[in-house]
C-alpha cells in the first residue's frame, strides 16, 4: 500500500493535513487527518509522525480503517 500526505493552507492562519491511498482519486474519505494547525511544520509534523504509527499497524498486519470506518465503529 502506497500513502500519499496532503497539507493544505486554508483560511487565514490555518493548515490541514491527511494521509489516504495514493491511488485514491476522491481524497473526501482518509485514514486520518488533522486539522486546524497553527503552522505547515505543525501539520507536517502530525502526518509524519501518525505515518510512523500506520506503518507499524500495517507491518504487523493490521487492515487500515478510514476515517468513516472509525466514525461508525464508534
Amino acid at each position: 500500500m502506497k500513502l500519499k500526505v496532503r497539507v493544505v493552507h486554508y483560511r487565514e492562519d490555518f493548515w490541514y493535513a491527511d494521509i489516504d491511498d495514493a491511488e485514491d482519486r476522491q481524497p473526501d474519505d482518509p485514514f486520518w487527518y488533522a486539522d486546524g494547525c497553527r503552522t505547515q511544520s505543525e501539520a507536517i509534523r502530525l502526518a509524519c509522525a501518525q505515518l510512523a504509527v500506520l506503518e507499524q499497524a500495517v507491518a504487523t498486519g493490521t487492515v487500515l480503517n478510514r476515517i468513516s470506518a472509525l466514525s461508525v465503529a464508534a
